[in-house]
């Protein structure tokens, strides 16, 4: 294809540049291209930070794309770092693209800062635990767009969903990429529409770089898979739908937010949205589909038994130091919707497992069992590690005045450490996963976008 050069051409970053460095880096592209490139603000976020926005090209068609919709997945950042550049330096390449790029580097700049801490490594599972951050989710700049669906009626969009918004009423973009990834497993695709001829070109992305595939168990159960790795992007009716249909009802907590940016641009114009989820660490079992030796529904309620447990630990330490934490604490809004939600997504997942039928009866792929017993404990360490910083962020701007509120903080943070730094050996044990160099991260990300937005343009 004309973009093979392009992608060959991925620098091999090290490291994940910070907010600042982002800012820096377009504002020093506008200036050395000032015939090529507009820089503007999107917005401002609730810190007041600028959202930088980008505009390359001149084409026919739109395209909207922004990195860090959750500030804990900088590897789309890094992309549109490399991308605008290559656009800008790239004469023919952006002709031949045939549109107007409007780029924001990073939507979130308040919540990725609280991730700046593994951005320059070392790149271990424990670190990444230790310095992680994702906000609650009527927090999230993905996740607030307006929405009324049956009890559903959210309409309090955050700042930097408000800037995306205005950005899709006034250009109406074509494409849409927004570009998340996963912590850990393999590549996988989300995307609005359902275009075959792509799929095997996604695929390959993806293994040309070495990349392996996540063939265990969908993010949710209620995604719909078009192929292989690759899923429906859809927005928050079918999560209200699957809790009513196992819970009865949908719980009070699982209400707060609104819908994605896909469903709202849908809303205004006929834009096909892509998400590329990629991993930072690995293991060769995400894709073996060979028979393990537990069936399916019994690798899912072991998981959901020990998620189970878990959020019982973590409601009882947040019981123990709650009065001392102020309301804006981010990291204790977090996990107060966890423990509210949690038992109720656990008691959903259980009977979505063991009301199904043959299909969770057969023994589970290898891929399935270690998504269930081994991967979704990772995942727990994230929420330890911001049970550490929820009491870290109190112990860094309190006086010593209060001894008893220090003591229990301390107490406390003591105490997750331990779990953390226990579950982190154990799944050093038993997991052989490596880390995947961002270069090849980047490689993934950028061909996907560039089938989909070419396949837009030809079609």
């Amino acid at each position: 294809m004309f973009y093979d050069n392009i992608i060959e051409n991925v620098p091999d970053y090290k490291t994940f540049l910070t907010v600042d460095e982002l800012d820096e880096s377009s504002k020093d592209l506008a200036k050395k291209y000032p015939d090529v490139v507009e820089i503007f603000e999107a917005g401002r976020s609730r810190g007041n930070h600028p959202i930088y926005c980008l505009k390359i090209g001149n084409g026919p068609k739109n395209a909207l794309a922004f990195a860090c919709p959750h500030p804990n997945e900088p590897i789309g950042a890094m992309m549109l770092e490399y991308f605008s550049k290559a656009l800008v330096e790239n004469k023919d390449f952006r002709e031949e693209m045939g549109y107007t790029w409007y780029i924001i580097k990073c939507i979130d700049p308040d919540g990725t800062k609280l991730n700046e801490g593994w951005f320059k490594g070392p790149f271990t599972i424990y670190n990444y635990a230790r310095n992680f951050f994702r906000p609650v989710g009527h927090q999230q700049a993905e996740w607030t767009f307006p929405i009324k669906y049956k009890k559903l009626d959210f309409n309090k969009p955050i700042p930097e969903t408000q800037a995306l918004m205005k950005l899709i009423d006034e250009t109406t973009p074509e494409f849409m990429y927004s570009l998340h990834n996963a912590g850990f497993g393999g590549a996988y695709w989300y995307i609005t529409d359902d275009i075959p001829k792509i799929y095997d070109g996604l695929r390959n992305a993806a293994k040309k770089q070495n990349v392996p595939l996540n063939l265990g168990e969908a993010e949710a159960p209620y995604c719909k898979r078009f192929s292989p790795a690759i899923y429906l992007n859809s927005g928050s009716e079918e999560s209200y739908d699957y809790y009513e249909k196992f819970l009865g009802e949908v719980p009070e907590g699982m209400l707060t937010c609104g819908t994605d940016s896909s469903s709202y641009a849908k809303r205004k114009g006929d834009t096909v949205t892509l998400v590329t989820e990629l991993p930072y660490f690995y293991d060769p079992r995400i894709e073996d589909t060979s028979e393990s030796d537990i069936s399916r529904r019994d690798a899912i309620l072991k998981s959901c038994e020990y998620s189970l447990e878990l959020n019982n630990i973590i409601k009882d330490t947040v019981d123990d130091i709650k009065d001392y934490i102020p309301k804006d604490n981010p990291f204790m809004l977090v996990l107060e919707n966890q423990i509210q939600s949690g038992t109720d997504y656990i008691e959903a997942e259980k009977k979505w497992a063991q009301e199904g039928k043959e299909e969770f009866l057969r023994k589970a792929k290898v891929s399935e069992a270690f998504d269930n017993l081994l991967v979704t404990r990772f995942y727990h360490m994230l929420s330890l590690g911001m049970l550490i910083r929820v009491c870290e962020y109190e112990l860094e701007r309190m006086d010593d005045s209060d001894n008893k509120k220090k003591d229990a903080l301390e107490k406390s943070k003591e105490k997750s450490e331990e779990r953390l730094k226990n579950l982190s050996d154990v799944l050093e044990e038993k997991i052989n996963y490596s880390v995947i160099p961002i270069q090849k991260l980047i490689r993934v990300q950028l061909e996907s976008g560039l089938i989909v937005a070419n396949h837009i343009k030809d079609n």
